[in-house]
């Protein structure tokens, strides 16, 4: 197995975390119809996801790390989601 880098695993593992949370935020103004939001979110999300390709291309290896930061992405955003319209409910407490 080739010499992994551990700071480059790290950068690449909150680059797609980050990514995917992006991506998330993008599709819920997708659905939410504001295309503003979609349009800046949508750019965010290429402009991160530049960093994880260039990363990883070289050594396959990082693909584990762009996978495991995909998925917290995606988990914390949704809980963060999941809060903001539970506060936005008619008589949520």
């Amino acid at each position: 197995m080739a010499h992994l880098d551990g700071w480059l695993a790290c950068g690449v593992m909150v680059s797609t975390a980050a990514t995917d949370a992006v991506y998330v935020m993008f599709n819920a103004a997708v659905s939410s119809q504001r295309r503003v939001s979609a349009a800046t979110w949508s750019s965010v999300w290429y402009l991160l996801s530049a960093f994880a390709v260039i990363s990883y291309t070289k050594n396959w290896v990082y693909v584990c790390f762009a996978a495991v930061g995909s998925w917290i992405g995606a988990y914390v955003s949704m809980t963060l989601l999941r809060r903001a319209k539970g506060r936005s409910a008619p008589g949520a407490v």
